[in-house]
């Protein structure tokens, strides 16, 4: 059974706007990011941080997309977006002090808070 959103959309809210924002720009520096590790090559090319990255990019846009819809499911995936995140900017912070790779880090532990705040929220209401 598909569940779809109710003709009474949630309006946005400051935080809700704030994350959204903070999943914006986590997706586009891990796009940057990915760009950036192919043109560096060897290390920075392991498959397990180039796929957390594009899981966290696609997490990012999925979480977006659910507090635009209003979805009722959006406490659920910004809790899991907060989650990938985290562990984007763990393998981000792996390749020690490589100034790109560490604004990566940042913006994703940024997006995390941001998205563990509104996951709480959501599911406080």
């Amino acid at each position: 059974m598909m569940m779809m959103m109710t003709k009474e959309a949630m309006p946005m809210s400051k935080d809700m706007q704030e994350c959204m924002q903070a999943c914006m720009d986590c997706y586009k520096m891990c796009m940057e990011s990915m760009t950036y590790c192919m043109e560096m090559g060897g290390k920075y090319m392991e498959g397990s941080m180039m796929g957390m990255m594009r899981d966290c990019m696609e997490m990012c846009q999925m979480s977006m997309n659910m507090m635009m819809m209003g979805s009722e499911f959006m406490g659920r995936t910004s809790e899991l977006c907060g989650e990938m995140c985290m562990r984007c900017a763990e393998c981000c912070d792996m390749m020690g002090d490589d100034a790109k790779m560490k604004a990566c880090a940042d913006s994703c532990r940024h997006c995390a808070e941001m998205c563990k705040k509104m996951s709480m929220m959501m599911m406080a209401a």
